[in-house]
């Protein structure tokens, strides 16, 4: 399967259930991205899960994800296989390493079903502390993904601990070390083992890029934002969320929206 249409994108933003918008403001997501595609005129196809495709797919060259729940199922991954190796390329963000979630008895918490899409994708999300400010650390200082970032940068976001499903066929763009406070009770408990750290104990990656046939996959961790009454429901659930009740601090740092710009243009081949 190749792309047709060399010019266009197709955006999934959404939670799960269908209409849901599962923690995250995908509506606000949704519009900037949009806006950073209308910035180079990139015409754009929507949806709210993978369930359309087959559709989409074979008419355009770059993928855009930005789900809290919504995953491929296995028809899907393969369509997407083969739309990736005839040279599309998939821009994920944020929680599109996570998936489906199953309750683990003992917790409230839910732990992540690993699947055949995480495999695809290169990534499984294992948890996140809570909300923090963190130091972005820049590698592949000559890849187009990371131009224009310097050696670093500093965001506040949820810091994400993902486990990189193969290591040697990915070059790591992003990392951060998130410093002692940031711990999970889920690591040992819903997970045996943080399988996010690296060599080094302390650093973890949260972006990277991976060629699949004569396309690739770039995925970076950032990008969380909620609203008002996302954010009402959020506490909720947890009465120590001390988030403010809009929350978009990725999305308005120099840093990420240089990322955004960096692997559309390399999604597109520009």
């Amino acid at each position: 399967m190749t792309a047709t249409n060399p010019d266009r994108a197709h955006l999934i933003a959404g939670g799960f259930p269908p209409g849901a918008m599962s923690g995250h403001d995908h509506d606000y997501a949704r519009l900037k991205l949009l806006g950073l595609l209308a910035e180079r005129d990139i015409p754009a196809s929507v949806a709210s899960d993978f369930a359309d495709i087959e559709k989409w797919l074979p008419v355009s060259r770059l993928l855009i994800t930005y789900v809290a729940g919504p995953y491929p199922d296995s028809a899907q991954c393969r369509t997407l296989r083969n739309w990736l190796e005839g040279g599309g390329r998939w821009l994920a963000l944020h929680g599109t390493s996570g998936g489906r979630a199953e309750r683990v008895e003992g917790t409230r918490q839910r732990r992540t079903v690993k699947t055949e899409h995480h495999a695809l994708l290169g990534s499984y999300f294992l948890t996140h502390p809570p909300i923090c400010e963190f130091r972005v650390e820049v590698g592949a200082a000559d890849s187009p993904l990371t131009r224009g970032l310097g050696r670093s940068f500093v965001v506040e976001d949820e810091p994400y601990f993902i486990e990189l499903q193969d290591p040697a066929a990915t070059q790591i763009l992003l990392t951060a070390d998130y410093g002692p406070g940031a711990v999970s009770p889920a690591i040992g408990t819903l997970y045996p083992a943080d399988t996010s750290l690296q060599a080094d104990g302390r650093t973890r990656v949260i972006g990277y890029t991976r060629k699949v046939g004569s396309g690739g996959v770039t995925y970076f961790t950032l990008g969380h934002c909620h609203n008002p009454a996302i954010r009402a429901a959020r506490a909720a659930a947890d009465p120590a969320d001390r988030t403010p009740p809009t929350f978009r601090a990725p999305w308005e740092t120099e840093g990420f929206t240089t990322l955004l710009r960096n692997a559309i243009l390399w999604g597109m081949g520009m």
